[in-house]
């Protein structure tokens, strides 16, 4: 298992976190997505490494932003 943080930017509310979980969670391998709304950060848990890329594709398709590894 792997866990990688990331600083999400633009969400607000329970919308923008469902949106993100679901974006990122139809990624293979995906098994977790944690979103903590007030520090924006998305917490992936997956079989494998993922990559960062990958991730801030499926955040962008959600309407949001990556800013960094948090």
């Amino acid at each position: 298992m792997t866990t990688t943080s990331y600083l999400v930017k633009g969400m607000t509310c329970d919308h923008c976190a469902q949106s993100v979980r679901s974006e990122v969670g139809g990624l293979a391998g995906v098994q977790r997505v944690d979103v903590d709304l007030p520090t924006g950060t998305v917490t992936v848990t997956s079989q494998n490494a993922l990559a960062d890329a990958e991730i801030a594709a499926a955040v962008d398709e959600a309407g949001y932003e990556v800013v960094s590894r948090a």
